[in-house]
């Protein structure tokens, strides 16, 4: 799940940075609003690298979604980049979970062969 997980991070990270750029362009918005949030969510990306295995890295990651989500109401294509990330996300986490779980049974009947034998 680690690996599926930090790749979906990873890609979010940039886009993140890209959606700052666009943010810039913003009037309403000094540029030290947009790099500290886009500053503070790429860090939040590359730490739930880390975590993500660990209790509430998940969910975190889930928070993350929702306000990638919701920046598209300043970067209006975030709304679709956000679900785009979403369901990533979400097919991380499922199928990550299906990996360990298969991992972990091959490696028990690897380990009872290795026995019997």
């Amino acid at each position: 799940m680690r690996t599926l997980c930090a790749s979906t991070l990873i890609g979010e990270f940039f886009v993140i940075g890209f959606a700052g750029l666009v943010a810039m362009k913003d009037p309403d918005l000094s540029m030290t609003t947009v790099w500290t949030v886009s500053g503070v969510a790429m860090l939040l990306c590359v730490l739930l690298c880390g975590v993500v295995t660990r209790p509430g890295g998940v969910q975190l990651g889930w928070a993350l979604q929702i306000a990638l989500i919701a920046s598209g109401f300043v970067v209006p294509t975030m709304f679709f980049m956000g679900a785009i990330f979403a369901a990533l996300w979400w097919a991380s986490v499922h199928y990550g979970r299906k990996v360990d779980e298969a991992k972990a049974r091959f490696a028990a009947q690897a380990e009872g062969e290795r026995r019997a034998a």
